[in-house]
């Protein structure tokens, strides 16, 4: 695992996990930030309901990747990458101080405006940073690449809410949110000055400024890839999977565990830590090789800590008084919680191992004149099941009448029929393909 953080000292690697780190870092301060606002102030000061403003913020985050994923994906084929991504954080930027001021006037319809153009923001990056690894990686260097990109998105993630709950209780909080996205963002920029030359893929391309047409070309093309067909629905899985158990930890840690906001950023660092780990060790497992070994553990861990997380949560017998929320100190000393706490974090764990080879697999095997579009595609699906994430947990809880652990239960046995598919699929496909040479552009 040592020689992985080697990378670091290359600015090949270093400029683009900056990069992206702090890209992830800002957009779930806002992001969190917005929810926190809200949730506590803006409810009350439009006459909505909560859950309405932040399904809407949700929604508007999402849709620049079904809108412009496609799109996205052309220019990062078409252009050189390192300015490329330099103007895309001079906007971010701009888009943060258009966040700024809808913070300290409270402008909400600006701050949503903001959000939209954050999802857009994002939505053009993504298929520049995973197109960039394996042109800048040698080939024994991509799945210790993708292991720490992935950690570095999961603490990211992490330390953004984390960050966007500390802003939100200060006072003049909303003037230290601004400042704080203005300056990450400036931060940001300043990482991408130092990413090297990257040179295009395929200059001569012509894009197809039509979204919907573009979307639909991308998709039949990658369907016409078999193998990165369902690589790209692995990782969309894992996408729907995740954000089913993450979505719901809030309300099972409240309702369930009884545990205040300090349990939910706990229970959330037990799997950010978890899903780093695992990503960081799969570079070791692998022997640097690209290949779906560790695919099966995966998909096994991901079903059986989800499963026994239903007996976990079920089994557990809190004696609280009615509206009393524990801490982390006082649910710790409980019985049963510590099961409670290691499967999340064995979930982290085991959906490590499986991401990071099928990230690491999207990339070697994507023809290098289509790599960032299939990135595109890649986000299409994402988005896709996502929604559907939202629309399934939905169903079970309030359609269907299930509690929180049976929905985990069914999704864990969902997995077991989907992990047998998929990795059916992708050993019957694999044949057909191969791996791209190692670009060798920046050495």
């Amino acid at each position: 695992m040592a020689n992985q953080f080697q990378l670091f000292k290359h600015r090949r690697f270093s400029a683009m996990f900056f990069t992206q780190f702090l890209g992830a870092f800002n957009d779930n301060i806002f992001k969190q930030a917005l929810i926190l606002v809200l949730t506590y102030t803006a409810a009350s000061q439009l006459g909505m309901e909560v859950s309405i403003l932040n399904n809407l913020a949700a929604m508007l985050f999402i849709l620049p990747y079904f809108l412009f994923s496609a799109l996205a994906g052309q220019i990062a084929d078409k252009f050189e990458k390192s300015k490329l991504t330099q103007f895309i954080k001079l906007l971010e930027l701009v888009i943060m101080a258009v966040a700024a001021v809808g913070f300290v006037f409270e402008w909400y319809v600006l701050l949503f405006v903001a959000l939209f153009l954050m999802g857009t923001h994002s939505t053009f990056f993504g298929p520049i940073k995973y197109a960039y690894l394996p042109q800048a990686m040698k080939e024994n260097e991509l799945v210790g690449a993708n292991g720490l990109f992935q950690m570095g998105t999961s603490l990211a993630i992490l330390l953004g809410m984390i960050v966007a709950g500390v802003l939100t209780q200060l006072s003049a909080s909303l003037y230290w949110i601004s400042a704080t996205v203005l300056l990450v963002a400036m931060l940001g920029y300043l990482a991408a000055r130092f990413i090297p030359l990257m040179p295009a893929m395929q200059p001569a391309l012509t894009i197809n400024w039509n979204i919907f047409t573009t979307s639909l070309s991308t998709v039949r093309y990658l369907y016409s890839l078999p193998f990165l067909f369902f690589v790209i629905l692995g990782n969309s899985w894992f996408w729907f999977y995740g954000a089913t158990f993450l979505t719901q930890t809030p309300e099972f840690s409240k309702v369930i565990l009884h545990g205040d906001e300090s349990v939910v950023i706990f229970l959330l660092t037990l799997f950010s830590v978890g899903v780093s780990i695992g990503s960081l060790l799969c570079k070791s497992l692998t022997k640097n090789q690209v290949s779906l070994r560790l695919l099966p553990f995966g998909i096994a861990g991901l079903s059986i800590f989800a499963v026994d997380l239903y007996w976990s949560l079920s089994s557990l017998n809190m004696a609280v008084a009615d509206g009393t929320l524990l801490g982390i100190g006082e649910l710790v000393g409980m019985s049963g919680t510590w099961r409670v706490f290691a499967d999340l974090f064995f979930l982290g764990f085991s959906g490590g191992l499986y991401i990071v080879p099928l990230y690491a697999s999207m990339q070697a095997y994507a023809p290098k004149s289509h790599r960032a579009r299939i990135v595109g595609a890649n986000n299409i699906f994402n988005a896709i099941f996502m929604v559907t994430s939202a629309i399934f947990s939905i169903v079970i809880l309030n359609t269907l009448g299930l509690t929180l652990p049976q929905l985990f239960l069914v999704t864990g046995l969902l997995n077991i029929a989907f992990g047998v598919f998929l990795y059916i699929k992708l050993h019957k496909h694999i044949k057909a393909a191969v791996i791209q040479t190692h670009d060798a552009s920046v050495l």
